[in-house]
């Protein structure tokens, strides 16, 4: 199933642009499910027709989909919800507050995956567009799967083991109700259900994402940022909208200047996301809403295009050897060096910037060597494993 996701700022127009997609890909005949994982629903908006939490028939081959979370959480996370109301009431929570606590941060993000996960292992589509939440909460989405394996690797296997043995003895003791074995096996369950995840949202064969934004300063920058911390975590960006742009009519008298200010970001935009396929839709006479507007964007986006294409395959992230030394370069336009720091813990190599860090478990033949060197070098973060007494870097390395 090709699987597409749309994200950027809010307000930008990624849920037209979403149900415009998966409009186009149902007329050339696909099986199209349109879905929305953004908590302030707006999809069954944008086709002025009501969706429900279930695939619900729009067209001959599309469907829409509004994920319900709490429908999600009482399915995936019933058993450790309840454990959790549980623990808050006997340390004098409210009830229903504490039913509120039981849902934690991420676990919208976990039930998009899974809805994305059972879509896929149905078979029943040909493909998934992804209305996604603004940009932070697509890349928490996106890098839930990294955080998750990495909490069942290195802790849960542990603090499973320890409670469980302990438990029985320790309990007595304790004012509140530790967790039992059937609440671990919840979790671990769940977990596993998002194993693989990463793998298919990762394959550029399969899934890309796209960024929507207009022709404006703040929302530019933060695309920028979208495109660096999505490499960062493998995921492929084949495609650039840039939505609203004044049409000519607009180029003179009131919005003259804005027409200036505009003609000036597209170039920016063009520059700056170069070589990735740039896209422009103009700014229609009216709102669009409805599956009349929905197709006039839809043709103005793709025209004869196949809406489904891979417009941006390839790797951004590559190993090569060279002397003595291995050199991993990723990809990681916009970076600016003093948001970037780099840590090397065995096999893992931490990379944060800003706010966001993944951990890049490194190939075989780089997890014994020290890093000797890292520069950024045209969009490029490129790491420079080896020995000690390794030759030195090569001019052209």
């Amino acid at each position: 199933m090709r699987i597409i996701l749309y994200t950027g700022k809010g307000g930008v127009g990624k849920t037209t642009v979403s149900a415009a997609t998966a409009l186009m890909a149902a007329e050339r005949g696909y099986r199209t499910l349109v879905i929305s994982t953004d908590p302030a629903h707006s999809l069954a908006d944008a086709f002025d027709q009501p969706l429900g939490s279930e695939p619900t028939r729009i067209t001959d081959h599309l469907w829409g989909q509004e994920i319900n979370v709490l429908e999600e959480i009482r399915t995936h996370w019933g058993e450790v919800k309840d454990y959790l109301t549980v623990l808050f009431a006997t340390r004098g929570v409210d009830e229903v507050i504490a039913e509120e606590m039981a849902v934690f941060p991420g676990l919208e993000e976990l039930c998009s995956l899974l809805q994305i996960r059972l879509q896929g292992e149905a078979g029943r589509f040909d493909c998934l567009i992804v209305d996604c939440a603004p940009t932070g909460e697509t890349m928490r989405l996106l890098s839930f799967p990294d955080v998750a394996r990495w909490y069942m690797e290195k802790l849960f296997p542990w603090e499973r083991r320890i409670v469980t043995a302990m438990g029985p003895i320790v309990q007595p003791f304790v004012p509140v109700p530790l967790p039992k074995d059937n609440v671990y096996a919840a979790i671990e369950t769940l977990f596993t259900r998002i194993d693989g995840m990463k793998e298919v949202l990762c394959d550029p064969k399969r899934s890309s994402i796209r960024l929507v934004l207009n022709p404006e300063k703040m929302v530019i920058k933060e695309a920028q940022r979208a495109l660096t911390y999505l490499n960062l975590y493998g995921y492929v960006t084949d495609a650039v909208i840039c939505n609203r742009v004044f049409p000519r009519q607009l180029q003179h008298g009131y919005f003259a200047e804005w027409s200036h200010i505009q003609s000036r970001y597209r170039e920016m935009i063009q520059q700056g996301f170069s070589p990735i396929p740039i896209w422009e839709i103009p700014l229609f006479d009216r709102e669009v809403v409805g599956l009349t507007m929905l197709e006039r964007m839809g043709r103005s986006l793709f025209t004869d295009q196949d809406p489904l294409t891979v417009w941006m395959p390839g790797p951004i992230q590559t190993v090569r050897k060279k002397g003595g030394n291995y050199y991993l370069r990723l990809k990681l336009p916009f970076l600016q060096k003093e948001e970037l720091s780099l840590l090397k813990r065995g096999d893992e190599l931490v990379v944060s910037i800003g706010n966001f860090r993944r951990d890049l478990v490194l190939p075989r033949a780089l997890a014994d060597l020290a890093v000797r060197r890292a520069r950024l070098e045209e969009g490029y973060l490129v790491v420079r494993f080896g020995q000690d007494g390794s030759p030195k870097e090569e001019k052209d390395g």
